[in-house]
């Protein structure tokens, strides 16, 4: 087994790796170049691969994404980070009606091989403009990728596949994982296609957690087995592409499926993936839905009312209980102190 290493660890690696092996590959962004580095995941390139190809930017982010377009069709391969999904927010031109149709437009003879690293969170009291989760925006437009990896080993081969894309990728990357822990993938050079995992086998219902959910998801199975209910989990991975192929076979086997976003639920990622399955077995089998994620309102700044907007453990798995006994069981479960920190490890 690989040594493990960080989340924040397995993305400078990959950047390091990519950046060694083609010297097309730039990065920049609002404070890579900062003592800190974002959060440790550029720490360290600026002094081995010098500022032409490491840099920070000024805050001017459809400019800068312009820029990296640019590059990007001048045969550079640009990473651009973004310490905040909100501000790509100012970008959306530049990604939607350029960088998302170059490709098309030109009939396969240009394409823009840049990859957006951007990232989502919460906990930090920022409230209302610094806490969403804006992917689903990005899944609807065609010629953008989106992915959304959970664990050390999802993230490096997320970053390594995205870099060598020929078309932009937008990486989508939840604070709270930066500190989990895991292998990373021995062989870089062959890597898996983009594709989702079955994290914790299940009979009963299938649960669904994209980014820092699947660990909520994987608490919430734990809780779960005190009712006697089998509960499988999957990491979708990959939104864009999105494997639909892995969940329609646990649905099909448990009659339950519940998707747990990092965003709000109306045409989130969870509502496509529950009636892209329903499309597929309407007929077959019968099937219970639910969604979850962010509570229909603007996000908060304190703790307490975090608590109420975010899912957790313990709130999944009482919806989930309620989903597979077709009720209201009036059961939430006790918080366990030791499911704190269950996090998956895999995929070994």
């Amino acid at each position: 087994m690989p040594e493990e290493a960080t989340y924040v660890e397995a993305i400078r690696s990959a950047t390091e790796l990519e950046m060694a092996q083609d010297p097309r590959v730039v990065l920049f962004g609002l404070d890579v170049d900062d003592p800190k580095c974002i959060q440790g995941t550029t720490a360290g390139l600026l002094d081995r691969f010098g500022s032409e190809r490491v840099f920070g930017t000024p805050l001017a982010e459809e400019a800068m994404t312009g820029a990296a377009v640019g590059m990007a069709l001048s045969g550079l391969r640009p990473i651009h980070v973004h310490i905040r999904i909100d501000f790509v927010l100012l970008a959306m031109n530049q990604l939607i009606n350029v960088a998302a149709k170059t490709r098309y437009m030109h009939g396969g003879k240009l394409h823009v091989p840049m990859v957006v690293r951007a990232m989502i969170g919460k906990s930090w009291g920022q409230g209302a403009q610094h806490s969403q989760g804006l992917y689903p925006l990005f899944m609807h437009i065609p010629g953008l990728k989106v992915c959304a990896p959970s664990t050390p080993y999802d993230a490096m081969a997320c970053l390594l596949t995205a870099i060598r894309d020929d078309d932009p990728v937008i990486i989508v990357e939840h604070r709270l994982l930066y500190y989990q822990t895991g292998p990373l993938p021995e062989d870089t050079d062959n890597l898996p296609a983009p594709s989702a995992r079955v994290t914790r086998p299940g009979n009963d219902v299938t649960l669904v957690g994209i980014s820092h959910q699947q660990e909520e998801c994987l608490r919430a199975a734990a809780y779960l087995e005190e009712k006697g209910i089998s509960a499988e989990v999957i990491d979708p991975i990959w939104l864009t592409p999105l494997d639909l192929d892995t969940i329609e076979t646990s649905v099909r086997k448990t009659g339950a499926l519940c998707v747990v976003d990092n965003t709000w639920t109306t045409c989130g990622a969870g509502s496509e993936i529950i009636a892209g399955v329903l499309e597929r077995i309407q007929g077959d089998v019968p099937v219970r839905v639910k969604r979850l994620g962010y509570a229909p309102v603007t996000c908060p700044p304190t703790p307490g009312l975090e608590e109420l907007f975010y899912p957790n453990g313990r709130t999944i798995a009482r919806d989930v209980c309620d989903l597979v006994h077709g009720g209201n069981v009036g059961w939430t479960p006790e918080e366990r102190a030791n499911l704190r920190e269950i996090t998956f490890k895999g995929p070994f």
